[in-house]
């Protein structure tokens, strides 16, 4: 069950950076920075960090550059605390 959330949640992420992408080429409204860190904060990193990668979005800005990476490393982090620490392994 949590497999399909994670693949649901950053295939949905890759989506919106992609979606932001296009729109920000067409000089249209776009998807707020506020969003694309909630998608990353609900587990979506990998899918934002690297639909920024893939599509060349938002790598020049401080903010997405270092702090998708950092939530990344840290939800890493507590993903492999709570596997080690609660007994349903």
């Amino acid at each position: 069950m949590l497999f399909y959330y994670l693949l649901c949640i950053n295939l949905f992420s890759f989506s919106v950076v992609f979606i932001d992408k296009k729109l920000a080429e067409k000089r249209k409204r776009r998807i707020s920075e506020n969003f694309l860190f909630l998608c990353a904060f609900i587990l979506g990193s990998p899918g934002i960090y690297s639909g920024m990668l893939i599509f060349r979005h938002k790598t020049k800005k401080y903010k997405f550059s270092v702090g998708i990476p950092v939530l990344i490393l840290l939800q890493s982090i507590l993903s492999f605390y709570l596997y080690n620490t609660f007994p349903w392994r």
